[in-house]
């Protein structure tokens, strides 16, 4: 019996230990260069509504419900979704635009989990006919879901995902 409550001690003291060392903040951004000067690119990219053509996750589920709140390209702008497994339900809020810089927003995710990130799209002349795009998030994990992220690799997933909309961002920006 004792055997168990030294093997139920271990096991609780190893969960803490790896809590207390696994991070609790990420981040996962990719860029890109596009050529086609900053101000094109950014008065395309302002509008959260043109995501739909080049998002990787309206591709994964092209019958998502969307929803809007407020006018596209403007602070306190929202889009709504609520799709199948792989994109989930949420929100995304404009939260600051800054003229061929960036874009930030606030992403809310309601399923299949609760959690928020800060969403950037950021702009940086690479010449004067060449931008490049940084898409990125960031956010905190609270323990104990912080030790989900052992079993998930986000910088592969998401990463691979800001990759892949950045090359559909090209090839649209580019024609």
């Amino acid at each position: 019996m004792m055997v168990v409550v030294y093997l139920f001690i271990g096991v609780l003291v190893s969960l803490l230990i790896v809590m207390f060392v696994t991070p609790q903040k990420y981040e996962v951004r990719r860029s890109l260069v596009i050529k086609r000067p900053i101000e094109d690119v950014f008065l395309y990219l302002k509008f959260i509504k043109n995501q739909d053509e080049w998002s990787p996750w309206k591709k994964k589920d092209p019958t998502m419900k969307q929803s809007y709140v407020g006018t596209d390209g403007e602070v306190g702008f929202i889009t709504k979704w609520e799709g199948n497994k792989d994109v989930g339900m949420g929100e995304q809020e404009i939260l600051n635009i800054t003229e061929n810089e960036s874009v930030i927003s606030k992403l809310r995710f309601f399923k299949p989990w609760k959690s928020e990130s800060d969403a950037y799209l950021k702009l940086e002349k690479f010449t004067e006919a060449q931008t490049e795009v940084t898409w990125g998030f960031m956010g905190k994990n609270p323990m104990p879901f912080n030790v989900f992220m052992l079993f998930f690799n986000m910088e592969k997933t998401v990463g691979n995902d800001f990759l892949e909309g950045l090359y559909n961002l090209k090839r649209i920006l580019e024609k």
